[in-house]
C-alpha cells in the first residue's frame, strides 16, 4: 500500500511523536509512515522515542546557523532528501517563517492546546494557554490541529476535540488533561486524514 512520508519535528520530550509512532505500528495512521525525525536540539529524548522505533533522525540546531534562512534551508534539504509528503510539528519551538510555510501549503500540520481561534498566536504555548484559559475564568478549553501557515495558529483548522475546566485545575493538571486527552488523540486522526488525502490526490494524479 502506497504511504505518505511523514517527518516529524520535535524540540523535547516527544510526547506527541510517541503517539504518532504508535498510531502507525497498530495501523491507526495507516495512510502514512514516520520517515523522518529532525530536532533543533540535540539532547531531546525525542531522538530516542524515534530510535526506538527505528525512524532515521536528524539534528538541526539553530545555534550552528548563520541566520535562519540557512538553518529553515538545512531543514527544507532534509525533508526533501527523505521524500516528505506531511511534516508534522511535535512540540518544535521554533516558528517557522512565511518563506518556509510557503514551500509546503497545507502539508504542515500543528496540535495546539487551546480551541483555536482561543489562546492562540504568538506567545501562546506551554502552560502560558492553560494559565490564560484559567485566568479568563472559561468553563471549555481543548486542543485544535491545523494547518500551518506564515501565521502562528493561524492556517485552517482540521479537528478539534473539547475538553471541560474543572473547578480544581491548575495550569498544570488542566496541562495534562488536554495533552491525554485530546493532543494525543487529534494528532494521529489528523495525520490519518491528511495523509489519506495525499495519497488519494497522488492516486486521482496519476489515473
Amino acid at each position: 500500500m502506497l504511504k505518505a512520508n511523514i517527518a516529524v519535528l520535535v524540540s523535547g520530550g516527544g510526547t506527541n511523536l510517541q503517539q504518532l509512532l504508535e498510531a502507525a505500528a497498530d495501523g491507526r495512521l495507516n495512510h502514512g509512515q514516520i520517515a523522518l525525525v529532525i530536532s533543533d536540539h540535540a539532547d531531546a529524548y525525542a531522538l530516542t522515542r524515534a530510535a526506538k522505533f527505528s525512524v532515521p533522525t536528524a539534528v538541526v540546531a539553530r545555534k550552528d546557523f548563520s541566520d535562519k534562512r540557512a538553518f529553515e534551508d538545512r531543514i527544507d534539504g532534509l525533508l526533501r532528501q527523505y521524500r516528505i509528503d506531511l511534516i508534522v510539528l511535535g512540540g518544535f519551538l521554533t516558528i517557522l517563517s512565511g518563506e518556509f510555510t510557503a514551500k509546503w501549503p497545507e502539508r504542515i500540520i500543528n496540535v495546539h492546546p487551546a480551541l483555536i481561534p482561543s489562546f492562540c498566536g504568538k506567545g501562546f504555548y506551554g502552560l502560558k494557554v492553560h494559565q490564560a484559559v484559567l485566568a479568563a475564568g472559561v468553563k471549555v478549553t481543548g486542543a485544535t490541529v491545523h494547518f500551518v501557515n506564515e501565521i502562528p495558529d493561524g492556517g485552517k483548522i482540521i479537528l478539534q476535540k473539547a475538553i471541560e475546566v474543572l473547578p480544581y485545575d491548575t495550569p498544570d493538571t488542566l496541562q495534562k488533561r488536554v495533552m491525554e486527552e485530546a493532543e494525543w488523540v487529534l494528532l494521529p486522526q489528523a495525520a490519518e486524514e491528511v495523509a489519506k488525502a495525499i495519497i488519494e490526490n497522488r492516486e486521482e494524479t496519476h489515473d
